[in-house]
């Protein structure tokens, strides 16, 4: 198996990512309902504490999401996602020495977060909603575009593929295209596969399966499965009984060439992506 290798460093606003090793994104969700944690970080100061303790467990990026896009989760104004977002990315950006990351879909929180000092527009609509293409080529940051059908409220509706893997592929082909049409540079572009998005266990488990299928496209792939249901469906477990789980998802997704890995469980991960550099770098 071919693992796609990137050089040098990805500029994220005044920061730098480095794409040449697995990075881990924690996640902070800054929202009432989110599916793991809705709630707990609503608040400033609990936000920032807890992204403080992703920065020491060894988090790379930290994901601030204002909007829940769990199944049926209900949407957010742009008004109430703004009040959610900006002051947890203002005082992140302020405090910590980590890239923040901003998981939105809305042009004018795209353009707030850039101006409060975020590094990374990751957006699991993929820059669709109107004006978002124009808001991220502005930003002048790098944005990660995942796949999705539909809206998460109702995505579930729309998981039938005929070949989830090319069907995936084409989506996000055509989706750089107009990343680059906009004025947003390819080696801008991040490729999130939208596990557990539109798609059914069987597909989740075969998209994973064959994740090394998407290096072709030529970027570098982001991984969100953490605590996710499918993780539930095979194991028949609770979200917070997961994390062997998510840990062994990590460990198959890094095996399979994936940069970013997107998880609530930060030192834990920290610790698979270490053992597996240590395995590697051995005579």
């Amino acid at each position: 198996m071919t693992v796609e290798q990137f050089s040098g460093r990805l500029p994220c606003g005044s920061r730098f990512l480095d794409l040449t090793r697995p990075q881990v994104m924690g996640i902070l969700n800054v929202t009432p309902d989110s599916f793991s944690d809705g709630g707990r970080f609503a608040q400033v100061d609990a936000a920032l504490r807890h992204a403080a303790s992703m920065v020491a467990a060894g988090a790379s990026l930290i994901d601030v999401g204002g909007e829940s896009t769990r199944p049926g989760a209900r949407g957010v104004s742009p008004v109430e996602e703004l009040e959610r977002v900006a002051p947890v990315v203002e005082a992140i950006a302020r405090e910590l020495d980590v890239i923040v990351s901003v998981d939105t879909s809305t042009p004018a929180v795209i353009r707030e977060a850039t101006r409060l000092g975020a590094g990374l527009i990751n957006d699991v609509r993929a820059l669709c909603r109107e004006g978002a293409l124009k808001a991220a080529a502005d930003s002048g940051l790098p944005v990660c575009l995942m796949h999705m059908r539909g809206e998460p409220g109702g995505m579930q509706q729309h998981s039938h593929y005929d070949d989830v893997v090319a069907e995936v592929r084409a989506f996000l082909a055509g989706r750089i295209a107009a990343c680059v049409a906009a004025g947003i540079a390819v080696e801008r572009v991040i490729l999130d596969p939208g596990f557990g998005f539109a798609k059914t266990l069987e597909h989740n488990l075969g998209l994973f399966k064959h994740l090394a299928s998407l290096h072709d496209l030529g970027r570098p792939l982001l991984v969100g499965v953490s605590r996710k249901s499918m993780l539930g469906q095979v194991l028949g477990r609770e979200v917070d009984q997961r994390l062997a789980g998510s840990l062994a998802l990590a460990a198959l997704a890094v095996a399979r060439g994936a940069r970013i890995l997107r998880v609530h469980d930060v030192a834990e991960t920290v610790d698979v992506v270490r053992i597996l550099a240590a395995v590697e770098a051995a005579e």
